[in-house]
């Protein structure tokens, strides 16, 4: 499979090993090389059989139009973009591309979801409060995580509850580290994540942008982490 990879920070170089590593070509465009989507003209888009954006959230927004308008596949682990996702869906659809969106390509973060989901469900009646609390590496630009937002959501439809309070950190080099607690009167019951490299990022995207190379259309993350 040939993999273009948008974005040279550290989570996009290591998706890049990890492709590699997995028998694919890899091209890699760094922010320099791609100002405004400059690079992505669609006889360059189409050499490639899936592309993986690590960027920024302005970034991605203008390699998704480039790249989804030539009927291209396309991996975001980016995050922060999300008021632009119905629009980014619609052009998908359009044009018959292929759109995998995720706030975490991580399959123990995806377990998470659904351990928190029945969290919420079990304990809706029981008269327990639900806060979130997150942490990563200083340089993360957006606050809170959309792995929290995700989570805060997951529980707010399964509890009932309209607003699950969030707390976010920026400290060092901290992965991720992302922790629900539900408390009562009587007792309390704390899900965290840790993740201790970026490794578990990059090898789900990879394996959703193998995933995605035959297929059509717009796909969370959280409803195919499965299959993948």
């Amino acid at each position: 499979m040939r993999v273009l990879v948008l974005g040279m920070g550290k989570t996009g170089k290591l998706v890049a090993t990890v492709a590699a590593e997995r028998g694919h070509s890899v091209n890699v465009l760094d922010a320099k090389e791609n100002a405004g989507a400059s690079a992505l003209t669609p006889p360059f888009v189409s050499g490639f059989d899936v592309v993986i954006d690590f960027t920024t959230p302005e970034a991605t927004i203008q390699n998704m139009r480039a790249c989804l308008a030539t009927g291209a596949k396309m991996v975001i682990g980016t995050t922060g973009w999300y008021e632009k996702l119905n629009d980014m869906r619609g052009l998908a659809e359009r044009k018959q591309a292929g759109l995998l969106y995720g706030t975490n390509f991580s399959v123990g973060v995806q377990v998470m979801f659904r351990l928190a989901k029945t969290m919420g469900a079990d304990l809706k009646k029981a008269g327990y409060a639900f806060s979130i609390a997150e942490t990563h590496h200083a340089s993360k630009l957006d606050s809170p995580s959309g792995t929290a937002i995700t989570l805060a959501k997951v529980v707010e439809a399964a509890a009932g509850v309209s607003e699950v309070p969030v707390e976010a950190r920026r400290e060092g080099d901290v992965m991720g580290l992302h922790t629900l607690t539900a408390t009562s009167d009587a007792d309390r019951l704390v899900l965290t994540h840790e993740a201790f490299s970026r490794r578990g990022f990059a090898e789900g995207a990879v394996r959703a942008a193998e995933w995605l190379a035959s297929r059509t259309g717009c796909y969370d993350f959280q409803d195919v982490y499965t299959e993948v």
